[in-house]
């Protein structure tokens, strides 16, 4: 009589239950895995000969044994190695071997040759889909079990081989379920290489970089090498909160199904800040491939995404930016599949003003041809430069503050700073009902027309910008949203005009 176990698949960053159905009968010996595997499922079967031998018990070859594997739903592509020990544990039962209950629970792993189990990906996605799914239990390696039990509400087993997941299923040994006890906390230390206090000079930016990092508004840092763009994104993380519980878990969930969770690392507390090199493919940016992974601007979810040599990235890399920008998500369309990944996060950009850098530069001339400089230029379009809020152009630094003995620490005053006017526009947008809003950025026009109201000067002041073709439909909303992250800075409840004037200080640009 064929047996049945419950084991799970990832399909994008979610997990989907996949039932692991095995018919064994005597006969010509063989060994079927249907249901479309890949490869990696195809060779488990080789795997779990070599382990269930290892486990002094009766492998697949060892008698004329004809054993069917069907991986249901049948049209669900399963990919990984994931499924060793689900399919040995079937076999096992389908063979007589053992006797266990194997209802509401779902068994996950990849056997080695001596019948160890080894870490697997995506252990966050398939501990929420069975608690979703009314599961009791997962049984999967002692590597994820710390990570898989983040999720409250469902019993999570850590095994570390093969016979060891028989003597629990037997009821031969006790197992403790797994706890996790890293959580996120108000207490922050972040030992970061770049305090921005180290910074000389470059007040004007640093301040950009503050409100920036209080309202999650994109960024754009312009001017000659050598002026401190790079230092400056790279110390946006020594101001940056940490991670709130829930973001935690978003967060962890991408990094586990892409596999980037370092060793002894179960959860995620510090916001990601992706950096990828300028030769990175479209795809690498926005996610895809074979099985679709996601990219870099899903691995900066509720992070930064620092884009160094902003020109240099190919066009439709840099156009791919747009739509997420604007959603908070992007979406990768294929043949037979739509997914659709987060993507809220902060970008920042850096650019020399050509392709020398010191195009205007009063000290040193530029070596560039006017056509040179404008396809350099052209290669930033004008509806991706407009979903960018503050534009700041970073001079080079004189030898009086490079050399001043000023080296004191800034970050702690400033993060102190934006977790305070982040905790307002939590406490604002907390009654905002279908969707969630977690920072002024992410605000449409109904919340901008609910709580950016500003006086009559400040609407004159406006209107001269937009009416003069300044300022376009969309500036005019992201002035708004930049000038209530300024107010919520300085803790006032209504936008103020010097809030508006700031803003437009940032917006425009040359």
């Amino acid at each position: 009589m064929p047996k049945k176990v419950l084991s799970a698949a990832i399909v994008g960053l979610d997990a989907k239950l996949v039932q692991v159905e095995i018919d064994v009968s005597h006969g010509l010996r063989s060994f079927t895995i249907v249901g479309l595997p890949d490869k990696a499922v195809e060779e488990s079967k080789e795997r779990i000969e070599s382990a269930i031998k290892s486990s002094k018990l009766l492998s697949p070859y060892n008698r004329t044994f004809r054993v069917l594997v069907n991986l249901a739903p049948a049209d669900l592509k399963k990919e990984g190695s994931l499924y060793d020990l689900p399919i040995a544990l079937a076999f096992l039962l389908a063979s007589k071997q053992t006797d266990f209950n194997a209802e509401d629970k779902i068994f996950l792993g990849e056997l080695s040759l001596d019948g160890n189990l080894r870490k697997i990906k995506g252990a966050l996605s398939f501990a929420l889909m069975a608690k979703n799914m009314g599961m009791k239990e997962v049984i999967l390696p002692k590597q994820n079990a710390v990570e898989a039990a983040l999720i409250q509400g469902i019993k999570v087993i850590g095994v570390e081989s093969l016979s060891e997941a028989l003597s629990y299923l037997e009821n031969r040994k006790m197992i403790e379920p797994a706890i996790h006890n890293e959580l996120p906390t108000t207490h922050y230390s972040l030992q970061t290489e770049i305090d921005i206090g180290w910074i000389k000079g470059q007040e004007y930016a640093k301040r950009a970089l503050e409100v920036s990092a209080a309202g999650g508004h994109n960024l754009f840092f312009f001017g000659p090498p050598g002026g401190g763009k790079s230092l400056l994104a790279k110390s946006l993380p020594s101001i940056l909160p940490p991670l709130t519980i829930e973001e935690s878990i978003e967060v962890t969930k991408i990094y586990s199904v892409a596999g980037l969770l370092q060793e002894h690392q179960n959860l995620i507390i510090q916001r990601p800040f992706r950096s990828p090199h300028h030769t990175l493919s479209e795809i690498a940016l926005i996610g895809g491939g074979n099985p679709i992974r996601p990219g870099e601007m899903t691995l900066a979810h509720r992070g930064v995404l620092f884009l160094d040599e902003f020109p240099e990235f190919h066009r439709d890399a840099l156009e791919s930016l747009r739509q997420p920008i604007e959603d908070g998500k992007i979406t990768v369309s294929r043949a037979k599949n739509t997914f659709t990944f987060p993507s809220q996060f902060t970008l920042i950009a850096a650019s020399n003003p050509c392709p020398c850098g010191y195009f205007k530069n009063p000290e040193k001339q530029c070596s560039c041809t006017n056509s040179q400089i404008s396809m350099y230029r052209r290669k930033l379009s004008g509806p991706l430069m407009d979903r960018i809020d503050i534009f700041i152009e970073v001079p080079a630094v004189k030898y009086e503050k490079l050399a001043s003995d000023s080296s004191e620490k800034q970050s702690g005053a400033l993060r102190q700073r934006i977790e305070e006017a982040r905790s307002i526009q939590k406490e604002r947008f907390k009654e905002t009902s279908g969707r969630v809003i977690l920072l002024n950025s992410e605000m449409q026009i109904p919340e901008i027309k609910k709580y950016c109201q500003h006086g009559q000067d400040s609407k004159d002041l406006l209107k001269k910008y937009v009416d003069s073709g300044k300022l376009s439909a969309r500036g005019y909303h992201r002035v708004l949203k930049v000038a209530k992250t300024i107010a919520d800075l300085a803790k006032s409840e209504n936008i103020q005009k010097e809030h508006i004037a700031e803003a437009l200080m940032y917006r425009l640009r040359d």
